[in-house]
């Protein structure tokens, strides 16, 4: 865990009803990227550790015979419910309302670990850990995030860019200069080196794939202003009697921004990295 910081339930307290508006999509393609490394046919087992409102999980559906989704946040879970109702999926779907830390909580052997942008916030050794006991023998544990590297720059494109710097000072206006976290503060970020963990826990690899994004999006003011409220650092209670206040403000420097209401912005390329269960690759996968 990250040093003189613990995981408490208001992390993300609020932020789940914002997150599919707010937060970009992952790249088109990385289905197809999943299918196509790790060798699935429909019949395997998937756990999404720290699955939020089940955007991962639910662009997944289709390769896997079961997923069962884990998040300890009770309005995570709720969407996600929501989320595989309107996909038509409910039947394949488990969500399981839990710590990571708490696995295996009786959930049976996987296929497929994934953790999309949710690894940093969990005792990270003591995860990794007990999900490798929980996939089969050539199993694979995912780690997916954004692509932190690449620039993203609109030009060309009809609006402005959506002004992120600006947005995270008035934050910091609002909440003071160190980043909130919960109930508490993470003054030297999450942690990262996410490779000697998962070495340290027996995982092989990893292989990495990049998805390619670039694809030209258009937001709007109420796109950013639950991009902000999707955010563990600018999550809504973390602004107690003062929320509305700081939502006219953000209103307002967006205006000053753009009067039209609109940005422009470029979908994120999507980093996967692939951990094996094992030193060989899987062969098709078996059902779990």
């Amino acid at each position: 865990m990250v040093a003189d910081w613990e995981w408490d339930d208001t992390l993300f307290l609020g932020t789940a009803v914002h997150y599919r508006r707010g937060r970009l999509p992952y790249a088109p393609g990385l289905a197809d990227v999943f299918a196509e490394v790790l060798r699935l046919d429909g019949r395997g087992r998937l756990v999404d550790v720290g699955c939020g409102p089940g955007v991962l999980a639910l662009s997944l559906a289709h390769l896997f015979r079961e997923i069962v989704g884990v998040d300890p946040d009770s309005g995570m879970i709720a969407e996600a419910e929501r989320g595989a109702a309107e996909c038509g999926v409910t039947g394949k779907m488990q969500w399981v309302r839990a710590r990571a830390e708490d696995l295996p909580a009786g959930l049976g052997t996987f296929t497929v670990a994934t953790f999309g942008q949710s690894f940093h916030w969990m005792d990270r050794d003591l995860v990794a850990a007990t999900v490798r006991n929980m996939l089969r023998p050539g199993g694979a544990l995912v780690h997916i995030s954004d692509l932190k590297t690449e620039s993203r720059a609109v030009d060309g494109l009809p609006y402005p860019a959506v002004p992120y710097a600006a947005v995270e000072e008035l934050v910091r206006q609002y909440l003071g200069p160190v980043r909130r976290a919960g109930r508490g503060t993470l003054p030297h970020g999450t942690p990262g080196d996410e490779a000697a963990v998962l070495t340290r826990a027996g995982f092989a690899g990893p292989q990495r794939h990049v998805v390619p994004g670039g694809q030209a999006l258009e937001r709007t003011d109420d796109d950013v202003v639950a991009w902000a409220f999707s955010m563990s650092f600018s999550a809504p209670h973390l602004f107690g009697a003062r929320r509305d206040d700081f939502e006219a403000d953000l209103r307002r420097l967006l205006r000053e921004v753009s009067p039209s209401g609109r940005f422009s912005e470029r979908r994120p390329s999507t980093e996967v990295f692939v951990w094996w269960n094992g030193t060989a690759e899987p062969g098709p996968a078996p059902s779990a």
